[in-house]
């Protein structure tokens, strides 16, 4: 029963790629909009 359970934990919603551009565009953006702050 816990193997089961493990192998459904396993399947990810998305393609692996798709969280890697996710978090680069999240980090992008963080990281811009911290040196927009910074420059005024």
């Amino acid at each position: 029963m816990i193997n089961v359970a493990a192998e459904s934990v396993r399947e990810l919603p998305m393609p692996a790629y798709a969280y890697g551009l996710i978090g680069f565009a999240v980090l992008s953006l963080l990281l811009y909009l911290t040196l927009r702050l910074d420059r005024d």
